[in-house]
């Protein structure tokens, strides 16, 4: 099958203007990396623009070579020991009321990265009091005493991307299963935490397998939810089978929403972080709610 033409609808400007240059003179100064410019992101000039950026920890190399990510795979550098408090001070000078935390995979190390994380989201919290946290992690191998290590932070998101349906899984991710992520979720709700979750549409997925992974991400006790078209960022990814209109991402949402999402962010160009902070009232309701 030959290369699918993408359709009007996912046209974007291209990144500029003067919010999109602060944003990225902080990034730069202070040598941090951002999931914006790793995984190519098409709203790069968009959130940038408004200020707004999701920030990688632990590198910009992952051990792991799932097919749907640009995000370069190797042996990475050790963890920078300086880099929670330069991150959090990055949150403070962005003036962020909400910022939202990832990382790369880092098998490498015996913890994964649990600590380094842990202690990132310490400092933004101690730097920055008022701010809403969202993070979107690994999955830890699963390991609940590692997903321990890292709750200690508290905090008020935890994300965790199913990426996509069950059936798929195997060949678009390159060593996590279905329903470890589902477990990983599952265990952060159960610890009383806010539960998010993400995954791509157009990969060959089936209407059926969509509404099911919103069925067991509902029944693992998450409340978030964002669905987005993928895009083939290098020609070594993963083709596009199907680029989704903007009528049927508005048709999952709707059935999101029905089964009691809380909080539902579905269409062609919706990322994971993407327009995160429209969720931050709700957010505080339900951290404030939670015994954690």
């Amino acid at each position: 099958m030959g290369e699918l033409r993408k359709p009007e609808w996912l046209k974007i400007k291209l990144p500029g203007g003067e919010g999109y240059a602060q944003v990225n003179s902080i990034v730069r100064k202070h040598g941090l990396h951002t999931i914006c410019s790793s995984g190519m992101c098409p709203n790069i000039g968009e959130c940038w623009g408004n200020g707004v950026a999701t920030l990688m920890i632990l590198g910009d190399i992952c051990t792991r070579s799932c097919k749907f990510c640009a995000t370069a795979t190797g042996r990475p550098l050790p963890p920078d020991p300086d880099e929670p408090v330069k991150v959090a001070r990055t949150v403070m000078l962005m003036g962020l009321s909400y910022c939202v935390i990832t990382s790369v995979d880092r098998d490498d190390l015996p913890d994964q990265g649990a600590t380094h994380w842990r202690n990132t989201v310490v400092e933004i919290r101690k730097e920055n009091p008022n701010t809403t946290i969202e993070v979107l992690i690994p999955d830890f191998d699963g390991r609940d005493e590692l997903l321990d290590i890292f709750l200690e932070s508290n905090p008020d998101v935890v994300g965790h991307n199913l990426e996509t349906v069950e059936r798929l899984t195997p060949q678009v991710r390159s060593k996590a299963s279905y329903r470890r992520s589902l477990s990983v979720l599952e265990y952060i709700t159960k610890r009383g935490f806010n539960a998010k979750s993400g995954i791509m549409l157009g990969l060959g997925e089936t209407r059926d397998e969509i509404v099911q992974t919103l069925i067991d991400l509902k029944n693992v006790g998450c409340r978030m939810v964002t669905l987005g078209q993928y895009l083939q960022p290098r020609p070594s990814n993963l083709p596009v089978q199907r680029y989704v209109s903007p009528d049927e991402f508005n048709e999952y949402k709707q059935i999101a929403l029905d089964m009691g999402f809380l909080f539902v962010e579905s269409g062609p160009l919706v990322r994971s972080s993407y327009h995160a902070d429209k969720a931050q009232h709700l957010v505080k309701v339900i951290s404030t709610s939670n015994n954690k």
